[in-house]
């Protein structure tokens, strides 16, 4: 059973960055597809980005062009640096690891592991 404990959260004004990072108990990232998920209160989660296997991404269009999804193989973390924070934004930040199915990165992705306790990201004046 793979364990990913997220962290870098925080409060932040409007238009500033945070990069977050997720680690895993196991060397599970250069084998598997990673996502960054997040969780407003009394909201579903939401897929927000993805890293193939290979490293490409792909971004939920309300991030794309602010936040970045990396990976560091090495170091069995992937990090999701975000800019230009909107209050929005606001929200419980989970990572995980799954397959894609179909021809959507992002509708397609179906996360496998178990989730982690999630790092909070409060974006406010």
């Amino acid at each position: 059973q793979v364990q990913l404990v997220e962290s870098g959260g925080g409060l932040v004004q409007p238009g500033g960055s945070l990069r977050l990072s997720c680690a895993a108990s196991g060397k599970i990232f250069s084998n598997n597809n990673m996502a960054w998920y997040r969780q407003a209160p009394g909201n579903q989660r939401e897929l927000v980005a993805t890293i193939t296997r290979g490293g490409s991404t792909n971004y939920v269009d309300s991030v794309k062009g602010r936040f970045t999804i990396s990976k560091d193989n090495a170091e069995n973390t992937v990090y999701l640096q975000m800019n230009s924070l909107k209050p929005e934004d606001t929200a419980g930040y989970y990572c995980n690891w799954g397959i894609v199915g179909g021809k959507d990165p992002l509708n397609g992705f179906r996360p496998l592991g178990a989730w982690g306790q999630g790092t909070l990201v409060t974006v406010s004046s």
